[in-house]
């Protein structure tokens, strides 16, 4: 990509600098775009190792050649001074501070042998502040160097010994594999990177807004053409943030200094940034802090999001893939969130002021008065309602402490509102103790012009990066959805003006963008370690382009996962098996649907038919158009058949509904099969229930049961007077339509149906045509398999889930006796054929999130390891992280808790 040019061509002004090195005017190998310049070794020809063209019938992809020794010692350098003639921009020039060797060996070092240089860059201003910058070189030097960029306000020296910004763990910092690298502190100092002050002089101001970068850069080549006597092969810039800016901003401004870049979560749109952060700062505080929000109130917010978007993306794993499905999310949000009558009634919901900081917080501000930099005429919003964290463990960013902010405002103040209101002060009025409070981002009034002067000097919203292009120039940009710092919504507004400026093919080419779903600013509930730095030495030497990429987590709690980066705006969407912490489990998507939308409802009203853990039959009518429903006793022991309860349900995504039945979620799965509640006959709370569109008859046949005959597994609830307790068991339902139950004599559970069982329960069922469900007769347990006489104790339902018979036996034997049985086939349950996210309900009337992931179940947030056909075929066995056996058939789940502090037994859907 870079064409060096040979030490020949560089005129020797080695008295300008009084050292024994020659300066000169350099073009390629270390600086186009702007006139560069190299200190160089008193020799016309550099090193063997250095030379561009590889051995004749050497393979392209042959290995980097050995490293190059230096032609300079460290010590050479120290004291020594760069005319300002030789820096691009205008500065009163340079001067090394120190020069000092780090030998490997030294304590603590871990980046090998190299010489570490300090010095100053002097202003033009005598008011402004020198720029201190850091050079790095190393003893053996890969030929590559890197700059690295800022962060926040700046003021602290980068000093290029950092490692990879997410890069993976272990990999040792570029300047230990060999990296020449630089930074510097853009040309003021200070203890704080939120402290604005300095943006007061025009000098700093610029040198902030990049100035200092390219003078850096000017500076650190010269010191490495004097160091190794040849210009760098390659040349890289990595920032995140503001570092990310930066990235963008130089190639913008000067496209030809670089190969690769990296900008992570970039602070590209930085005058829209700080003009959000105002917008927010009065919403949270003007009319005497209304719409202040402390953290019970905020993580209340976060709550009610993830709790209505985490499952769009098919796995319940606290993260919001989906953002955009769930963005059409937002109103409903904000409507389960709001106070009865809109005033403050205290941290269980929020008032009308503090829904409108939400949307302050939420939404894009769109600026019809005047422009910023480049046309831009937006600043995206943060996505507090799609996953963006402002509160709580995963971050250390929050809306502060207290209603009435500080002028100027501190760390007990919000976050955004700190930074916004410095930038007011010293970026804009240059006024220090000026109410931001009284500062409209949407019309400033007489700083209109002002805010568009700091925009130009500030933004890195050029999209015409089609000179960086044009060289071969290389972009890599990643950014977390759920950043609550700076928007991921003002880099995919980049990102799109780029493709409309440049087209998508050359884009293709040469740029790509990555999006991370839970992923904040450094913080969030999914942090990607994949090494970027790799990816694009990959790209920009080799020509290997990027793709879906791994990102494995570095968050502690769960460090290790991994998801695929996927390029925008394609989201991680689990296939719905296998681990929920693999990658290879997720694939890319780019579908964006109504969230509220569920394919499992019926198109007309239709009524379902099953019971409840009281062994109460009944049926459940639907109305799709209205989501009207209505519970319809059919037979129980504790009410009058006939009892009806009605309601409306409201969507919670994901095929799952809010009803009137004391919080019972109802969830629709595939094949016409239903799981809620309804308001417990005794006790308070809700019954689960379980229906289904289809179920078996035999009204003109009513000998037949062959289509529904087989041996299963059984497991359910007893309750009543003598207590809650599980049941688990196998059954044998024959095709004349009689059953028997058997049980082990140790465990009193599981066992392999055996006809000689000792602990056993037999009778027959026989077809009500009256109420749709079959009558069950219980018999003598020692008797031979009859289909009369006996007691009546229950009924079963036989539903039909895809035409697959799933049984449910409804007990209603006495007072003492009532329950609940749900089969399943004795027949070996594979790993892998349960997997998916559930939607589970509880004879505890809780409602769960369950998980199966091969091998792995998380219920309700408890996570435990399975194994399958233990201990029968057809049962999967969990582990002490929550004991218990479940079954399957055709997308219904059953557990059976054997912790008797859970509940004994939960079941529900697959979504």
């Amino acid at each position: 990509m870079r064409k060096e040019r040979p030490a020949s061509k560089f005129l020797a002004v080695a008295s300008a600098i009084g050292i024994s090195l020659a300066l000169a005017a350099c073009g390629g190998g270390g600086g186009g775009g702007g006139g560069g310049f190299a200190f160089l070794p008193p020799t016309s020809t550099p090193p063997a190792s250095g030379g561009d063209n590889p051995p004749a019938g050497d393979p392209p992809d042959n290995p980097p050649p050995p490293p190059v020794q230096p032609v300079v010692s460290c010590a050479d350098l120290a004291g020594r001074s760069l005319p300002a003639s030789l820096i691009s921009l205008p500065t009163q020039g340079a001067t090394v501070t120190s020069a000092t060797p780090v030998a490997a060996s030294d304590a603590g070092n871990t980046l090998g042998d190299y010489c570490r240089v300090r010095g100053t860059i002097q202003p033009v201003d005598p008011n402004s502040q020198s720029i201190n910058f850091a050079v790095n070189l190393p003893e053996k030097w890969n030929q590559k160097t890197i700059h690295f960029g800022g962060g926040g306000f700046d003021g602290v020296l980068i000093d290029g010994t950092e490692v990879i910004r997410f890069g993976p763990a272990g990999k040792p910092a570029p300047l230990a594999l060999g990296y020449a690298t630089y930074g510097d502190d853009s040309g003021h100092q200070s203890g704080s990177i939120t402290d604005g002050k300095f943006a007061a002089n025009d000098e700093q101001l610029a040198n902030y807004g990049g100035n200092s970068l390219k003078k850096t850069r000017d500076v650190a080549q010269a010191l490495v053409l004097a160091r190794y006597g040849m210009a760098p092969k390659h040349a890289y810039f990595l920032g995140t943030s503001t570092g990310g800016r930066d990235a963008l901003s130089y190639i913008q401004r000067w496209p030809l200094d670089y190969d690769g870049v990296i900008a992570n979560e970039p602070a590209l749109n930085y005058t829209g940034t700080r003009l959000s952060n105002v917008a927010v700062g009065r919403a949270l505080y003007n009319n005497g802090g209304a719409g202040w929000m402390n953290v019970a109130k905020t993580l209340l917010v976060q709550k009610a999001a993830m709790q209505a978007c985490d499952k769009l993306d098919g796995a319940a794993d606290s993260i919001v893939s989906n953002v955009e499905s769930c963005r059409l999310l937002n109103s409903q949000i904000l409507a389960s969130l709001r106070c009865s009558g809109g005033a403050d009634t205290g941290d269980t919901c929020l008032s009308d002021a503090q829904l409108d900081t939400v949307r302050a917080i939420e939404s894009p501000l769109d600026f019809t008065t005047y422009a910023l930099a480049n046309g831009v005429k937006r600043a995206g919003g943060y996505n507090l309602l799609e996953g963006a964290l402002v509160a709580g463990p995963f971050t250390t960013r929050d809306l502060g402490t207290r209603k009435v902010p500080a002028n100027p405002a501190t760390s007990a103040d919000a976050n955004m509102y700190v930074t916004g209101d410095q930038w007011v002060k010293f970026f804009v009025t240059r006024i220090a103790n000026f109410d931001t409070l009284t500062f409209d981002p949407l019309d400033p009034g007489s700083y209109a012009a002002r805010v568009t002067e700091v925009s130009n000097l500030t933004d890195a919203t050029d999209p015409n990066l089609a000179p960086f292009f044009a060289h071969g120039g290389r972009l890599i940009m990643l950014h977390g959805l759920a950043d609550e710092v700076i928007s991921p919504n003002s880099t995919i507004d980049y990102y799109r003006q780029l493709v409309a400026t440049v087209g998508q093919a050359s884009v293709d080419q040469s740029v790509r963008f990555y999006t991370v779903p839970g992923m904040g600013h450094g913080t969030g509930s999914f942090i990607p370690n994949w090494d970027s730095l790799a990816a694009l030495e990959g790209w920009v030497e080799n020509g290997l382009a990027p793709a879906t990429g791994v990102a494995v987590d570095a968050v502690a709690g769960t460090y290790g996962r991994t998801r695929p980066l996927c390029l925008f705006p394609a989201w991680p969407k689990y296939r719905g098996s296998g681990s929920l912490d693999a990658a290879v489990n997720y694939s890319c998507v780019t579908e964006v649907g109504d969230p509220l939308a569920c394919p499992n409802l019926p198109a007309a009203v239709t009524t379902y038919k099953g019971g409840d853990s009281f062994g109460e039959e009944l049926r459940v009518q639907i109305d799709p158009a209205t989501m009207a429903y209505t519970v319809t006793i059919d037979a129980s022991l504790q009410r009058t058949a006939g009892t009806v309860r009605s309601g409306t349900l409201v969507s919670e995504g994901n095929c799952s509904y809010a009803s009137a039945e004391s919080g019972a979620v109802f969830s629709f799965g595939a094949g016409g099969v239903l799981s809620g509640g309804v308001n417990a006959p005794s006790g308070g709370g809700f019954a689960p229930l379980l229906a289904f569109q289809n179920a078996f008859q035999n009204a003109a046949t009513p000998t037949v049961f062959n289509p529904v005959a087989n041996i299963f597994n059984a497991v359910g609830v007893q309750q009543g007077t003598g207590g809650t307790a599980a049941h688990a068991s196998s059954v044998r339902l024959r095709n004349a339509g009689t059953f028997q139950y058997c049980r082990d004599p140790v465990s009193g559970a599981f066992m392999t149906y055996d006809a000689s069982c000792t602990q056993t329960e037999k009778g027959y069922i026989t077809y009500n045509g009256t109420r749709g469900a079959f009558d069950l007769y219980t018999t003598s347990p020692t008797g031979s398999a009859v289909t009369t006489g006996g007691t009546l104790t229950g009924s079963m339902v036989i539903g039909l889930v895809n035409g697959v018979a799933v049984p449910v036996h409804l007990v209603r034997e006495s007072a003492a006796n009532m329950g609940m049985r749900v089969y399943g086939l004795q027949q070996s349950l594979v790993s892998g054929t349960a997997d998916g996210s559930y939607a589970l309900v509880s004879v505890k009337g809780e409602n769960h999130d369950a998980t199966v992931a091969g091998t792995g179940l998380n219920l309700g947030g408890a996570a435990a390891a399975l194994n399958y056909d233990t201990p029968v075929l057809g049962v999967a066995q969990a582990d002490a992280g929550r004991p218990g056996n479940f079954i399957f058939n055709s997308g219904v789940l059953a557990f059976v808790s054997t912790d008797t502090a859970k509940a004994a037994l939960e079941f529900g859907v697959r979504h």
